[in-house]
């Protein structure tokens, strides 16, 4: 039995190879250990080279009757395509190999579904799913009443794809006005961070980068935390106390990934969001991976997507604990350090870096507040760093670092 207490199913990874096309081995590497996290065995892998990808069947004639034979040789319970399908490519399939058929789409979402822990990230991944699945009720209908469950079974579930269209909208309808709801609540606790002055920091990276794992280091969190795609979904934030006595606020995001569906990024637009309201961005970089400057790439190209530009970005080099993790660069970060989030290693220089930045946004000022203005002090204390405080005759003598939005204020 796997993780998520299913029947084992055992399935074969599809990919084409186009000239433009980056490396598939790579991406079907990747696939696999999606599918592992989804709870299925690869048992084999098929990769086609075509000019581009086969607009009916989304590989041609000759590999359809490889993998048919393949599926039987293998005892394969389905097929999993490294790219998105159309609807005409996913019943087409199916009807060729007589067998149940995904995509990279469906994988991810049924791993979101599993994950997904808050109400706020089950509305999403529900409508990220509904979406995907709106256009495809005839061949996932079809595939589910043949083998009964499996991957892209969680979440709305099976009773949902009985239903017709119309009820679909409609409940697309009513989680959008749920996540409306949702948005508002989490756009209060940032004007409420705002109001505060409370430097805020998103930690992204791609998945399984080890940005959970930074997160309880820093902080003595908790977040669950496994060397698993995704194995953390829903974002947490929590308050960093800074050597200086500084504090700041770290928020842990959804991580990113090759081929991202463009369902989730529009149903996790607000989670993925706390990235473009943040002050700083931690890019957390796998050094131990291969695969650490497609990663990058990735991530910088979602950010891109997101509107996440002209923040100060420090990129972490996480992993330097496991053998043969590599030397990069990052031209598009403004700070890099090399750090292991599981040892420590880096840890101490990373909190001196961000003490230096909350500085560099700070005015210094020595000022003696009369007694009848020692309330001011107490907004210093709140929002600033005091530095000291002397008792004199005229009043309190105080030497203290200000952010510049409140300096106006207790001057």
């Amino acid at each position: 039995m796997e993780e998520f207490g299913r029947l084992e199913e055992r399935v074969i990874l599809i990919g084409v190879q186009t000239a433009a096309d980056e490396n598939v081995e790579v991406s079907l590497d990747e696939l696999e250990e999606l599918a592992s996290t989804a709870g299925a065995v690869t048992v084999g892998k098929v990769i086609q080279n075509r000019e581009a990808v086969h607009p009916g069947t989304y590989i041609g004639k000759g590999k359809i009757e490889e993998v048919r034979a393949l599926v039987y040789a293998l005892n394969a319970t389905g097929v999993i395509c490294d790219d998105e399908l159309s609807p005409a490519q996913l019943n087409n399939l199916e009807r060729e190999l007589d067998c149940k058929v995904m995509d990279r789409t469906l994988l991810i979402l049924d791993i979101f579904a599993a994950r997904a822990v808050t109400s706020e990230g089950k509305i999403q991944v529900e409508l990220a799913q509904l979406r995907y699945r709106a256009a495809r009720l005839v061949g996932l209908r079809e595939s589910l009443s043949r083998l009964g469950g499996g991957i892209g079974t969680r979440g709305p579930g099976e009773k949902k794809l009985e239903t017709d269209r119309r009820l679909i909208r409609t409940r697309i309808s009513a989680l959008k006005q749920e996540l409306v709801q949702v948005e508002k609540h989490r756009e209060l606790i940032r004007s409420g961070r705002a109001r505060g002055n409370m430097k805020t920091v998103a930690i992204v990276g791609y998945t399984n980068a080890g940005k959970s794992t930074l997160l309880n280091k820093l902080t003595g969190s908790e977040v669950l935390s496994e060397d698993k795609l995704f194995a953390t979904l829903d974002p947490t934030t929590r308050l960093l106390n800074l050597q200086d006595g500084q504090q700041i606020l770290l928020t842990d995001t959804v991580g990113f990934i090759h081929k991202l569906p463009h369902h989730l990024i529009e149903a996790f637009k607000s989670t993925l969001e706390e990235a473009k309201y943040a002050d700083y961005i931690i890019h957390v970089v796998d050094s131990s991976n291969p695969q650490a400057e497609m990663q990058m790439h990735v991530v910088y190209e979602t950010l891109r997507e997101l509107g996440v530009m002209g923040k100060k970005i420090i990129t972490l080099f996480n992993k330097q604990d496991v053998p043969g993790a590599c030397v990069l660069r990052d031209f598009k970060s403004d700070y890099s350090l090399k750090i292991s989030a599981r040892t420590g290693q880096g840890l101490e220089e990373l909190g001196e870096l961000l003490a230096r930045l909350l500085a560099e946004d700070q005015i210094y000022m020595e000022r003696i507040f009369p007694y009848q203005e020692a309330g001011k002090i107490q907004l210093i204390r709140e929002y600033g760093q005091l530095l000291s405080e002397e008792y004199t005759e005229t009043g309190i003598l105080v030497k203290a670092r200000v952010p510049r939005e409140i300096y106006g204020k207790v001057v």
